[in-house]
């Protein structure tokens, strides 16, 4: 096992000095994020422009990796492969090939990306629509050598009224994807604020997860008493404010950061533990997010042999 992080908390930082932070600051690898550039890039990060890739660019992107002594875990373009709009659906599967595409360039196993949800269709009518709209993608990694991870998350602010925006949030969906030839990102923060114990849904799935996602969440249950699971309604800023849980980098929530770990190992798991940092009180700028990762470090390096 290597631990990594997701370079999406860094936007404003072009990868060499992500590499060179991630190195002296004894990372192993790095999840590149490979969003398209729009110019937002307080909203995104592109890391690496998947549109524009070709030899040179992954001899460059290879020579700055060993440069640096990291491993390059997977390519994180994380979306909504069921978006109701059926053009923009088109866009960002047409993006997701483009990332397989570099990632066979690389060398690298994995692209990371969401199943996502049509909000105007039943879960049973979007299950029908990504069985139709994601085997194609798996069929184009596979011939390629690639394989497509889908990470957890719940993507709550995806839907108007705060419920689940990514079906694949519950064990009995990654069941349900891992039959599409889908392989699962695990990341036990989303778990937590559900009510599902993280590691006893980890230790089924073991070797359906090639990668994984190292995020805390923070629990309120007094703020719950009053919001309810779904998280406030009337006194709702926008789709991403429950209320009653937040993010937090590892080690400052509610995870059992010991025990999830030594459930991957049980399970022989060998690949990258990625960081994800979206923890709102250890970011805002680039001194403080790096802080965050640092805390992050100190609360999961010890855990990790070699």
């Amino acid at each position: 096992m290597k631990l990594g992080f997701l370079t999406a908390c860094l936007p404003q930082l072009p990868l060499d000095e992500i590499a060179a932070w991630a190195a002296s600051h004894d990372y192993q690898a790095l999840e590149v994020a490979t969003w398209p550039s729009t110019g937002s890039r307080d909203f995104e990060a592109s890391h690496i422009d998947v549109t524009d890739f070709g030899k040179r660019q992954a001899d460059e992107v290879r020579a700055l990796f060993e440069r640096h002594g990291l491993t390059l875990s997977a390519l994180a373009y994380y979306e909504n492969n069921l978006h109701p709009d059926t053009t923009r659906r088109s866009e960002i599967a047409a993006h997701v090939r483009a990332n397989v595409d570099a990632a066979a360039l690389l060398g690298v196993d994995y692209v990371g990306t969401f199943i996502g949800r049509h909000p105007g269709l039943s879960v049973k009518e979007n299950i029908a629509l990504a069985e139709r709209e994601l085997p194609p993608l798996v069929e184009y990694a596979g011939e390629r050598g690639v394989r497509i991870i889908i990470e957890n998350c719940v993507m709550e602010g995806w839907h108007p009224d705060g419920y689940p925006g990514n079906l694949a949030y519950s064990p009995e969906l990654w069941e349900w994807m891992f039959g599409l030839g889908l392989y699962l990102n695990y990341d036990p923060s989303h778990l937590l604020w559900l009510g599902i114990d993280p590691v006893a849904a980890l230790r089924p799935y073991v070797d359906r997860i090639p990668h994984a996602q190292a995020k805390d969440a923070q629990l309120d249950p007094r703020a719950r008493d009053r919001y309810g699971f779904f998280g406030r309604t009337v006194e709702r800023a926008d789709g991403w404010d429950s209320g009653w849980w937040r993010y937090r980098v590892p080690g400052l929530g509610d995870v059992d950061w010991r025990r999830i770990v030594d459930t991957l190992y049980e399970g022989g798991f060998t690949g990258v533990l990625s960081v994800e940092h979206e923890d709102p009180v250890w970011s805002g700028d680039t001194a403080r997010t790096t802080q965050g990762l640092e805390i992050a470090h100190r609360t999961l390096r010890p855990l990790i042999v070699g």
